[in-house]
């Protein structure tokens, strides 16, 4: 009895911490499950209802609402064509400027180094300085990198591009100044240039590359920062001095190259391919001619002489006749366009006018327009020739002697070329001035027909153009059987006086001949008023056509003066 009452106590005991852990356990599967979603929601009310009341939400703005210091700090190192949406992103670009570097380091280097050497030499003359060179120049081995380029529409006959560009290189520019006996070495490092350029490649020619001149310009202020050593130290380390060596080079710059100042690099020569403009007229007096060739049988020869310019296709132009004379005095005036002083001659020829057959020749001789200083007349008494051939036996004949008044005048705005005193064209006053001189004073007046688009007539269309300014008709080429004619033909009226108050005349006429007849037929015109031409100076537009649906005719227009 006593052993079974033993055995149901420790059984009693062993089952009653079995039913409380089973008890435990439910009770906290139970707590776990009620208490995460009743903490979350409590946490979540906890968060809402009592969350800080003085925290703001961040504001934005526009960028138009920005004031100006924070845009600047905002734009400052956007590109281009970030910021704008007509420059165009070039990665291609700054590739091929990549692998093309090391060439174009060199040949820059060329151009940099033979241009400076002139202006050398101009130091060495003035002051008492032996010599200065270069002792080492490299533009480095870091490309400029262009974050955006943009094409400018133009109606001239050329191609402009805006670059925006940004440079920092390891250039060594070493220059050697000896000065007495003492010698000095200036070296600039650290070169870093931020710039907006504009290149313009002109005018275009049927030569490769197919422009043949380069020129550049500076659309702004450069920011311009370098390293400048004296003799190995560093003078840039002076107070004061860097900011102001900073300020002089950037103001020198802007002022030689800013818009519309360029600095050109000839690509091709201006001979091949690209018409030569315009620089100036030469005022050509025949005065007279003495002991001429007698070429008639029972009287004395009838002289008269042809004025022309080598690389010229205009006709000759001509004195009148003095009849039954070896000895004329003419006294007659003529206006020739100079167009290259460099190679151009002054070709006189003089013959013996004759009624029927050809007119006897009586001798001729040439003067290089060279010889010549501008705005300062000179008179030639030269003897005439039978040819320029130093061989030709027939110059050995006695011809007369010929006598003439030559007097070159540039254009006004090639005059600082020829002039000193035209040599401040950054003074504040030449706009004006130029203004008074366009608008007094003979001059040139340049007329170039381009083209035309969609020009249309009853019948065949073969147009050409006719040109009528002041009683004076000049006409171009025709095209035969387009709507679209290409002429780029340039006619030229010198005139004693600007043209302020004067129209002109420009028609599109078309002909064709029929069973032997020959029928014209107007295709449309413009009349235009020459005073915006003579204000300007020069206006490149294309003008609807008056009488045509949609005819259009691109015109060139420059007025020149001397």
């Amino acid at each position: 009895m006593l052993i079974q009452s033993h055995i149901r106590v420790d059984l009693a005991t062993f089952d009653g911490p079995r039913k409380m852990g089973f008890l435990d356990r439910l009770l906290e599967l139970i707590g776990f499950g009620i208490g995460i979603p009743v903490g979350l929601l409590l946490g979540f009310f906890i968060f809402r209802y009592f969350a800080p009341r003085n925290f703001k939400e961040p504001t934005t703005k526009l960028i138009e609402e920005l004031d100006s210091n924070t845009l600047v700090d905002v734009l400052l190192e956007l590109p281009r064509w970030v910021m704008n949406p007509d420059f165009e992103r070039v990665d291609w670009l700054n590739k091929f400027i990549l692998h093309m570097w090391p060439y174009i380091d060199k040949a820059s280097c060329k151009i940099i180094i033979s241009s400076a050497e002139l202006t050398f030499a101009e130091y060495v003359r003035k002051f008492q300085i032996k010599s200065i060179h270069f002792d080492r120049f490299t533009l480095g081995t870091f490309p400029p990198k262009i974050h955006g380029v943009k094409v400018q529409n133009s109606n001239e006959d050329q191609l402009v591009l805006d670059l925006a560009l940004k440079w920092a290189g390891n250039s060594d520019i070493t220059l050697v100044i000896k000065l007495l006996s003492l010698q000095l070495t200036v070296q600039l490092v650290d070169l870093q240039i931020s710039a907006a350029t504009r290149i313009i490649l002109r005018p275009f020619v049927p030569t490769f590359p197919c422009f043949s001149v380069l020129a550049i310009s500076l659309m702004e202020k450069p920011h311009i920062d370098f390293g400048l050593r004296v003799m190995g130290g560093d003078i840039m380390a002076i107070p004061g001095l860097y900011h102001c060596v900073q300020d002089v080079v950037r103001k020198q710059l802007a002022k030689l190259y800013l818009w519309p100042q360029t600095y050109e690099i000839d690509i091709l020569d201006s001979s091949i391919g690209a018409d030569r403009k315009p620089i100036g007229i030469l005022h050509v007096k025949v005065v007279r001619a003495s002991n001429l060739l007698n070429k008639d049988f029972l009287s004395q020869s009838d002289p008269y002489v042809k004025l022309s310019l080598t690389g010229e296709r205009l006709p000759s132009k001509k004195t009148t006749v003095k009849m039954n004379n070896l000895n004329p005095i003419w006294n007659e005036d003529f206006k020739l366009i100079i167009k290259d002083l460099a190679s151009q001659v002054l070709q006189l020829r003089l013959y013996d006018w004759e009624k029927v057959g050809a007119h006897d020749y009586l001798g001729m001789q040439l003067v290089p327009i060279n010889m010549l200083t501008p705005f300062e007349k000179r008179e030639f008494t030269l003897d005439l020739f039978n040819s320029t051939d130093p061989n030709d036996p027939d110059n050995k004949t006695p011809r007369g002697q010929i006598t003439v008044e030559l007097n070159f005048v540039p254009f006004f705005d090639d005059s600082k070329k020829f002039s000193k005193s035209f040599d401040n064209p950054g003074t504040g006053s030449s706009q004006h001035e130029h203004e008074a001189v366009s608008f007094c004073g003979s001059g040139l007046l340049l007329v170039r027909i381009i083209r035309a688009e969609d020009v249309e007539g009853k019948h065949q269309t073969n147009p050409y153009v006719k040109i009528i300014f002041r009683g004076e008709q000049r006409k171009t080429k025709c095209i035969k059987k387009t709507r679209n004619p290409y002429w780029n033909e340039e006619v030229e009226f010198v005139l004693e006086e600007a043209p302020v108050k004067d129209m002109i005349h420009i028609e599109i006429m078309s002909k064709r001949r029929r069973l032997g007849f020959l029928s014209k037929e107007s295709l449309g015109h413009v009349d235009m008023n020459l005073g915006d031409v003579v204000y300007n100076g020069h206006i490149n537009e294309k003008y609807h056509l008056i009488n045509s649906r949609d005819g259009i005719i691109h015109l060139e227009l420059s007025w020149k003066v001397v």
